[in-house]
């Protein structure tokens, strides 16, 4: 799926909102997109739980808000695609995401029969209310700072959401394995569905991002937890860090190649 596809169509907004503030803010969607995408849920799946077990929730929660607020500001900043600044951002709202669907689990006791619904609650409104404002969902032309922040957060919900919904599969009795299978599965749909002409490239685009979320999860967490609960056992650490390292080599290439940015 290519953003060639994800056209924006309407200038839309306030005259001070219509201004070009910037240049497209978000890479092409290529296969390099796709996979550094399931990477970073992975990794932040992993992460998130290891440095609650390495610091304490409190203190994880602590430092990965403010790890994300961080990214944010300076993605925020620059007024351009930078490959290692957004996909930094993508990977603190993937830690972030996953402790803020925990909190509602592990420390609310929220059931993910109720969190999953109530994620997908407040996508909807996200994208209802940019909609609303731009007429359009398009990733193409995130260049003002109301679509930038529509765009984020989109992002972080749909993040919030995959992790519930893996987390919820994963204990109704698939298993982590399992759960994978049956994500892996479920992202070839829209995929499938747009070739087709049945469903449209925007639509397309964002069923298969929030599906990378539980796809990337279940498999880094069947990796890594222990095998009395459905892993392999190599361990919340080395996963996490040995994801970090494909993801640092892939952006690193994108960012010396410059294959995910748009030339014409």
């Amino acid at each position: 799926m290519s953003t060639e596809h994800v056209l924006d169509r309407r200038p839309g907004g306030h005259a001070r909102d219509r201004v070009p503030t910037t240049a497209n803010k978000v890479p092409e969607v290529t296969a390099y997109f796709w996979i550094i995408k399931v990477l970073t849920t992975g990794m932040g799946e992993t992460a998130s739980d290891w440095l609650a077990h390495l610091l304490g929730p409190v203190p994880a929660v602590g430092l990965g808000g403010l790890g994300l607020v961080a990214a944010l500001v300076l993605q925020f900043a620059v007024r351009r695609y930078v490959a290692w600044i957004y996909w930094t951002a993508i990977v603190m709202v993937s830690v972030f995401g996953t402790m803020a669907a925990d909190i509602l689990h592990v420390g609310l006791g929220i059931p993910y029969t109720l969190s999953t619904p109530l994620f997908m609650i407040a996508l909807a409104a996200v994208f209802a209310l940019w909609y609303a404002a731009e007429r359009t969902l398009s990733i193409h032309g995130i260049r003002t700072r109301r679509r930038e922040v529509f765009y984020w957060a989109a992002v972080l919900a749909t993040f919030a959401l995959g992790t519930a919904a893996g987390d919820l599969t994963a204990t109704v009795g698939l298993g982590y394995l399992g759960s994978a299978v049956l994500f892996g599965a479920a992202i070839c749909v829209p995929a499938v569905a747009h070739r087709a002409g049945v469903l449209g490239a925007v639509p397309a685009f964002w069923t298969a991002y929030v599906i990378t979320r539980p796809l990337g999860a279940s498999i880094a967490d069947w990796m890594a937890l222990a095998p009395h609960r459905g892993g392999l056992g190599l361990g919340l650490g080395p996963v996490t860090l040995s994801w970090t390292v494909a993801i640092l080599a892939l952006v690193g290439h994108l960012a010396v190649t410059r294959r995910d940015v748009r030339t014409a």
